[in-house]
């Protein structure tokens, strides 16, 4: 680790996280082991209000259906009311996905694991609670341990319950930061950038009405596959004809389901989907563009279509202030050569931006990739474990944006 002196004078925080990481990890090997799906968190939260008690943080539980955890910690140099309030925000929840790692601490739970590294993301922020009820704080602390974000909207709903206001616990935020395992970033590296990080994600789910009949007569009839093959097509010419080329936009056709056997042509074709984009206009426009080819091109053969549309995450957008300080506050604990620029956004979603709307925010990646691998298995996939190594960098950057100066 880089010297720490700035932060904790004595120079004790080098020592107090490598304590909190040993902790950690320990942790985070128990909640890989017991991963609960979103709103479903109850152990998780139960093991994350138990490490808060041990370590004499008050807190909150219970929150956003019940599996939500908001902990607080005051100034201890200056009254809480007179001191700014930071946050730090860790999500808790696990994916319908069945392990494939070979781990010592693998998935009890079947079609069900850590596939996207809450649980290095909330063993992290538990390892930053140990450091920081042990350290002079001049600023108050927020620790916000979130179910929910793999579709949910977890976020949102502790916003709405009031969580960054300090009228469920603590003060009113000024600041909140959160951080994602990322495993395209090698280990001991951070990564960020200004402006917007990650896409909305908006999802749909289409059901197209034909008129279903022998195979052997499809004339006599209206084929929903075929108006669906024609839509797959026709859908992608919004990205590459409608919207202008040095825009971002994706849209994906997940799942297509038709029909019981070869013979039959079937009454209706479903398919399901998400649409992202990187800013509100073209979000916008994505979804009008959506809906007129697919309400046209079923009219052009014939058929007709229901859509179901649901609105996702917003695009999850840094601010530039709590982003430069970021940025300022790595290099101190890592190294300057450690802290990374992400070049452009990714087309992923996360709902951290829920509180990006409310408040100043920074979102960082921490590199999850072994130094001596050139790739290592990716977010989603049954085969991604969170790297413990990442561990202490997680611990020492989050600790040292609640102590350092704002």
């Amino acid at each position: 680790m880089a010297d720490s002196t700035q932060a904790d004078p004595s120079g004790r925080l080098g020592d107090l996280v490598r304590e909190a990481s040993e902790r950690a990890t320990v942790i985070r090997h128990d909640i890989h082991a017991h991963p609960e799906l979103m709103f479903e968190e109850f152990r998780t939260s139960g093991v994350v209000a138990q490490e808060l008690d041990s370590l004499g943080i008050a807190h909150s539980a219970g929150l956003a259906r019940g599996t939500g955890v908001l902990g607080f910690l005051p100034a201890t140099t200056k009254a809480p009311e007179d001191a700014k309030t930071i946050a730090l925000r860790a999500d808790m929840d696990a994916l319908p996905i069945t392990e494939e790692t070979g781990a010592s601490y693998t998935s009890t739970t079947p079609g069900v694991m850590h596939a996207c590294g809450h649980d290095g993301h909330t063993a992290g922020l538990l390892g930053a609670a140990r450091v920081l009820s042990k350290s002079e704080r001049q600023h108050n602390v927020l620790l916000i341990f979130q179910p929910a974000e793999e579709g949910g909207g977890g976020a949102n709903i502790l916003c709405e319950e009031g969580a960054l206001d300090g009228s469920i616990i603590g003060r009113p935020v000024d600041q909140v930061y959160g951080a994602h395992g990322f495993p395209d970033l090698e280990v001991g590296r951070v990564s960020t950038r200004d402006g917007v990080m990650f896409a909305s994600t908006d999802e749909f789910s289409l059901r197209i009405k034909g008129k279903g009949g022998h195979a052997a007569y499809p004339h006599h009839g209206v084929d929903p596959v075929v108006v669906g093959a024609h839509l797959i097509t026709a859908l992608q010419t919004i990205i590459s004809r409608r919207i202008a080329p040095v825009e971002s936009g994706v849209i994906t056709i997940g799942a297509v389901h038709a029909g019981t056997t070869f013979n039959v042509i079937p009454d209706t074709c479903t398919m399901q989907g998400t649409i992202r984009a990187l800013n509100t206009e073209t979000r916008r426009f994505l979804e009008e563009e959506f809906r007129l080819i697919v309400n046209n091109t079923c009219a052009a053969f014939g058929a007709s279509a229901e859509i179901d549309w649901n609105n996702g995450y917003p695009a999850t957008v840094n601010d530039a202030e709590p982003t430069e300080r970021f940025r300022q506050v790595a290099r101190r604990a890592i190294g300057e050569e450690l802290v990374m620029e992400k070049p452009t956004p990714t087309m992923g979603g996360e709902d951290f931006s829920y509180y990006a709307l409310r408040v100043p925010a920074c979102f960082f990646l921490v590199g999850l990739r072994p130094k001596d691998w050139h790739t290592s298995p990716g977010l989603h996939t049954p085969r991604f474990d969170f790297n413990d190594e990442a561990l202490p960098v997680a611990i020492e950057v989050l600790s040292r944006l609640a102590l350092e100066d704002l």
